[in-house]
């Protein structure tokens, strides 16, 4: 009876090293995916149609887009806001065409939208998290008289200049608030996320081990250990 070959060595060091990497590699994986989920959300205006009773509907159409008929109601708040839209920070006023526009008399020719401004709360623009002493502006409403197709951009430019845009199209300031900024994109402690040079800078300031860092130094720990078993294959060999 013929004898089963032996394996050649380097089959048999590929077969031990693979055996001794892949638990590694999965401790590695299993720490990454460990790490908690951090709800991220962002500082943005977001845009709403009044509606009975002075409740508020997420406007599907964008301001460019959308042309409010006479007695609508536009609404606008600036928050820190998950993305999505429908979920948003609506205004905190209620929407009421009747209130607001009353001392504007009808004309016409033209069109009257009420409009509500909520530039929202130290929380919604990290002053509070900052420890600024900044304050948002305080809500506002007033009822803007414009020529019968306009649309939302245009009664909102024609009572809350200057207006700031993004090069998309996004709208990032209403009556110049905020200043600066556009969709940022925040935390979910609060602070608005750093660029990747800032971010490498800071890893390791937190209060925990950075799981990045033991990532890192397990995947070096499957490397060393790899390097020294291949070592010790060709010494005994």
């Amino acid at each position: 009876m013929r004898a089963a070959p032996l394996p050649a060595p380097g089959r048999r060091s590929s077969t031990g090293l693979a055996a001794l990497l892949l638990p590694l590699l999965g401790a590695v994986l299993l720490l990454a995916s460990a790490a908690p989920a951090q709800a991220a959300g962002y500082r943005y205006w977001s845009f709403w149609r009044g509606g009975e009773g002075g409740g508020w509907t997420y406007q599907q159409q964008g301001p460019a887009v959308a042309v409010p008929p006479d007695g609508a109601v536009d609404g606008w708040r600036f928050a820190l806001s998950p993305d999505g839209g429908q979920d948003a920070a609506k205004p905190r006023a209620a929407g009421s065409f009747a209130g607001i526009c009353a001392d504007t008399p009808a004309q016409e020719g033209r069109k009257r939208v009420a409009v509500v401004l909520d530039f929202g709360t130290a929380e919604d623009t990290g002053a509070s998290a900052a420890g600024s002493s900044a304050t948002a502006p305080e809500q506002r409403t007033t009822c803007a008289s414009v020529a019968p197709r306009a649309t939302s951009a245009e009664v909102l430019a024609a009572v809350a200049p200057p207006l700031r845009y993004d090069t998309n199209g996004l709208l990032c300031a209403i009556a110049g608030y905020p200043k600066a900024g556009c969709g940022d994109q925040v935390g979910a402690a609060g602070a608005a996320q750093p660029d990747a040079g800032a971010a490498s800078a800071d890893q390791g300031s937190g209060s925990g081990p950075d799981v990045g860092l033991l990532a890192g130094g397990a995947l070096v720990a499957v490397l060393a250990g790899g390097a020294v078993w291949q070592a010790r294959r060709r010494r005994h060999s």
